[in-house]
């Protein structure tokens, strides 16, 4: 094989990998809907008549594959812990919030406010993406916080989900999970429930339930038919990254490797 087509096959992936980031995260497509299509079948092609051309972050991987028997339980490096629910939502359970916290860091009266990094919490169901050297090779499901289950194949049919992380091979680290959420927009899901009975079929009950049974699917396409979203807001195991100091350090590192994170976010002091 002459060195023609892998240079090809490499320009396609870099094309489709950054107009698929405007089109999903940021929103801002550059390339109308035909010729991203064009681009995508050229690399099809490429890496049908050359297989060795074909890499775990092609875009092509994100097509349908066979059923699965079964999902494959994973154990978590980094065990997926729950979070604490703060269910007085009062200006009194907010400061009990900010002096429990301030105990629990073994702070003193007269010590500097906390800052704290609002944003905002989506119910669907936690993911704990797995890159190793900027290329995602597996997803998996909190489970019970210390096993969860592979469904890499389902996530990889999520637009806004990068296969391959921004930066340069060398910039990008051994080995990053990133946890989030993976959920459906309300819009998108009554748009969904508009489908299924324009079709006659039966509707879902909520957004929650829709994208977490989607996610945990053998067969991809049930995965691929539904309106997914994922937004990201923490680590897993991390190697060979500098992890910044806060949150909204590491959501604005995230964003600059290409994974979605909300904009609706604010830092509060105290």
């Amino acid at each position: 094989m002459t060195a023609k087509p892998a240079q090809r096959a490499a320009q396609l992936r870099d094309l489709l990998h950054h107009h698929a980031h405007l089109y999903y995260v940021l929103d801002a497509p550059e390339l109308p809907d035909a010729e991203y299509d064009k681009l995508f079948q050229e690399l099809q092609a490429l890496e049908a008549a050359h297989p060795e051309l074909q890499t775990p972050d092609s875009p092509t991987q994100r097509v349908i594959g066979a059923v699965l028997p079964g999902l494959t339980p994973v154990r978590h490096v980094v065990p997926m812990l729950s979070i604490t629910t703060e269910t007085d939502t009062t200006e009194g359970g907010a400061i009990a919030f900010d002096a429990r916290v301030r105990r629990e860091l073994g702070l003193k009266e007269g010590d500097a406010p906390v800052d704290y990094n609002a944003e905002l919490k989506f119910d669907g169901l936690a993911i704990n993406l797995r890159y190793e050297n900027g290329v995602l090779v597996q997803a998996a499901t909190r489970g019970d916080g210390e096993t969860g289950e592979d469904v890499t194949h389902n996530v990889r049919t999520i637009g806004q989900i990068p296969l391959r992380l921004k930066g340069t091979p060398a910039d990008l680290p051994p080995v990053l999970e990133v946890r989030g959420e993976v959920y459906m927009r309300r819009d998108a899901f009554e748009a969904l429930n508009e489908r299924q009975r324009a079709k006659g079929e039966r509707t879902f009950v909520n957004p929650r339930n829709t994208a977490a049974g989607a996610i945990r699917q053998l067969d991809s396409r049930q995965a691929r038919d539904k309106p997914l979203s994922f937004y990201a807001y923490g680590l897993g195991e991390v190697q060979g990254w500098a992890q910044p100091p806060t949150q909204s350090g590491l959501l604005d590192a995230l964003a600059g490797l290409g994974i979605p994170v909300n904009d609706l976010r604010d830092v509060a002091a105290g």
